[in-house]
């Protein structure tokens, strides 16, 4: 069984790196921002006595 040389393996990181660096960008594009809807109603609070 031949063994890869030296640059072979440079290639295969560079192409394994790339495609992985490919995935994470396109993972981070992909998904859309969900928008948080702003309430209008104010929380009432009531003073509450303490119990001890």
């Amino acid at each position: 069984m031949p063994q890869m040389a030296p640059l072979l393996w440079l290639n295969l990181y560079a192409f394994f790196t790339a495609i992985f660096a490919l995935i994470i960008i396109l993972n981070f594009y992909t998904k859309l921002p969900i928008k948080i809807k702003t309430s209008t109603v104010k929380a009432v609070q009531t003073p509450q006595p303490w119990k001890w």
